[in-house]
């Protein structure tokens, strides 16, 4: 008895058989698009290693947020620099600081958009540094994790009461989810939706946004933080206890480098998880199409693919005018 022989190619002759059977879809409405906000009217200030991005005022962040609410992105993280800098970056909280603002004026301009606010302080500290420093008696210097997270309730509460659908800590200090969901409840912000960066690692990835948020740290790294690039179980721990603390959503960032912690991640909660597409990895696209070596449209959609396809059911990314480009 003789058995058809396979011919898997079958299903790819057309282009209609190949959507038929596509095992994993990527729309414009599952990218959340960063956006970084300064004081001021009309100010636009370009970044250098971020073709396409900019550091703006308001008003400027408003219009850039309507053109890709247009272009179908439905979702915003916001990013604030204040004009002034301090120890312990007190503008995280300031009602009147760029990131309260904008979530006012986002909010009002387009009723229909999440609105997602980073709770940390690197961008409002002179150091640059995640949190308050504290410094031991034989003189090293650490951030203080108990300080740090009463400093991030402060935020995520000001935040909430801008206007944000979501409050997103990315500082990855002990313990803070659970303490920014009980000042979230306290304050009566019991739906304001809590996104952990529950899996955030001491990445290269990470230098473009350092400029675009002017959040380097002035001495020292983040290592003692966030986490070892090459480390998994690490990152399942940090999943389970976010969500144990009440994290509606987690996030993994960077993404490439890690799509298989993504993968491992999906495959172990029932929340939305979340992936990061990092400034380092949106650069080395842009800078590489820059040298004619990539067809940026096209590697910017299989790159976004590949992460969805890891598990991701939501991106963030710089790449939301690359892949409207492409999608249509």
């Amino acid at each position: 008895m003789s058995f058809p022989v396979h011919r898997p190619r079958r299903l790819r002759r057309t282009p209609a058989l190949r959507a038929l059977v596509r095992e994993t879809s990527l729309r414009m409405d599952q990218l959340v698009a960063p956006l970084f906000v300064v004081s001021g009217h009309g100010v636009e200030r370009p970044i250098g290693s971020m073709p396409g991005h900019s550091q703006r005022s308001v008003d400027r962040a408003v219009a850039e947020a309507r053109d890709l609410f247009a272009l179908g992105v439905r979702s915003f993280l916001l990013f604030g620099l204040p004009d002034r800098k301090d120890d312990e970056g007190s503008g995280a909280w300031d009602p009147e600081g760029p990131v309260p603002t904008a979530l006012k004026a986002l909010r009002d301009a387009l009723p229909g958009a999440l609105l997602m606010a980073d709770v940390c302080v690197d961008e409002y500290t002179t150091h640059g540094h995640c949190g308050v420093l504290r410094t031991h008696r034989d003189g090293s210097v650490d951030v203080d994790n108990d300080a740090t997270v009463e400093r991030l309730q402060k935020s995520a509460v000001v935040y909430a009461r801008a206007g944000a659908d979501v409050v997103a800590p990315s500082d990855m200090m002990d313990g803070r989810v659970g303490a920014l969901r009980r000042a979230l409840d306290q304050e009566g912000f019991s739906e304001t939706v809590l996104l952990s960066y529950a899996v955030k690692y001491a990445s290269g990835f990470y230098g473009p946004f350092r400029e675009a948020a002017d959040c380097a740290p002035q001495f020292g790294d983040r290592a003692g933080y966030q986490m070892d690039p090459a480390n998994v179980r690490e990152a399942m721990k940090e999943v389970a206890l976010d969500i144990e603390e009440g994290a509606d959503m987690v996030m993994v960032k960077p993404a490439l480098a890690y799509l298989d912690v993504i993968a491992r991640v999906k495959a172990a909660v029932d929340v939305p998880v979340a992936a990061y597409n990092v400034s380092g990895e949106y650069a080395m696209l842009h800078a590489a199409a820059a040298n004619g070596w990539l067809d940026l449209g096209r590697v910017v959609k299989e790159t976004l693919t590949s992460i969805r396809r890891a598990g991701a059911d939501i991106i963030v990314t710089y790449h939301a005018r690359d892949l409207a480009g492409v999608l249509g």
